[in-house]
């Protein structure tokens, strides 16, 4: 019964996370497959990865100093959020290089989803440890559900985001300081949290900047959701000389409005936004692109663009 319970108590608020943080990027979602993926990975792969390593550093041999806590300290505070970053961050750098990891947005998705699997196996071992008497089990329970497992997933995200934006980076310095820099953030969020709630100070403290973090992160997220809107705005004008793309349909394509029926035939609808939405993120890409990563981008740009124009011609103008 306790093991079922810590189960559920783990699993249930952070599939809910999950499904808001996929929810939540609206103009292209990313593949659910492709986010189990992450979710995965950080549940079991990260987990596994954290443990291994960790055992290394925490062996006795290891360590300079004989004190237990400095030891305690040391693996709290620096051992701890450097490893499980770096666990968790090396299958964003596999899944960056690929297609579907295209913008700041799917960073913040990926590697939420990877924290929020992080955080989900950490809270279900908490849970089990902590299951002398309900009291200390539930307030364990609301403690890591609010604040500990988010705070894995926005270290994460911010890892991811950076990386993102690196991708399309024209320069070297930005494509290689980027990731670097949030790696770096990620590793100094984890640990300022570990420090805050392992240390004598108020949990009070430690809510209070875990309130902080989440609402920057949410505050980020929405700049980033803002700034596809600018995208697909932008680059979607341009069609309507090429293409005739509607200009009233700029407005609907970038909003929820493209989610009502008959501001277009719906047996098309979803179709017509998926082509808009690609070809307007793909021409972006392809200009913050180089060499044969630009060339490969163009391709896709000119077949969604063929792709959207025949529709166009068969189902809006006609």
């Amino acid at each position: 019964m306790q093991i079922l319970a810590s189960l559920l108590a783990a699993a249930v608020p952070i599939l809910f996370y999950l499904f808001i943080l996929w929810k939540l990027d609206r103009y292209e979602p990313e593949p659910v497959g492709q986010v189990i993926k992450h979710f995965l990975w950080g549940a079991f792969g990260a987990v596994i990865f954290g443990i291994v390593v960790s055992s290394f550093f925490l062996n006795d041999n290891f360590y300079i100093y004989n004190s237990r806590n400095v030891t305690s300290t040391w693996a709290v505070v620096l051992i701890a959020p450097f490893v499980e970053e770096f666990g968790k961050g090396i299958f964003l750098l596999w899944s960056i290089k690929n297609d579907y990891f295209d913008n700041m947005t799917d960073g913040m998705v990926y590697g939420g989803a990877v924290g929020l699997g992080f955080g989900m196996t950490e809270n279900f071992l908490y849970f089990l440890m902590y299951n002398n008497n309900f009291e200390n089990w539930l307030s364990i329970v609301i403690i890591r559900s609010l604040f500990s497992a988010t705070m894995h997933a926005i270290a994460s995200a911010t890892f991811g985001s950076m990386l993102a934006i690196g991708k399309f980076s024209l320069t070297k310095f930005k494509k290689f300081f980027l990731p670097f820099f949030g790696f770096s953030s990620a590793v100094v969020f984890h640990a300022l949290w570990n420090y805050l709630v392992s240390s004598d100070f108020n949990y009070l403290i430690g809510i209070s900047y875990m309130t902080i973090l989440i609402i920057t992160f949410l505050s980020v997220y929405r700049f980033s959701l803002l700034s596809e809107k600018k995208i697909i705005i932008n680059e979607l004008e341009e069609e309507i000389y090429k293409i005739n793309f509607p200009r009233e349909h700029l407005s609907i394509v970038s909003s929820s409005k493209k989610f009502r029926r008959n501001w277009i035939n719906n047996t098309i609808r979803k179709k017509y936004v998926l082509l808009a939405t690609k070809l307007a993120f793909r021409k972006y890409q392809a200009k913050h692109s180089r060499n044969l990563k630009r060339e490969y981008y163009l391709t896709d740009v000119e077949k969604y663009r063929y792709e959207l124009s025949e529709i166009i011609k068969e189902k809006i103008v006609n």
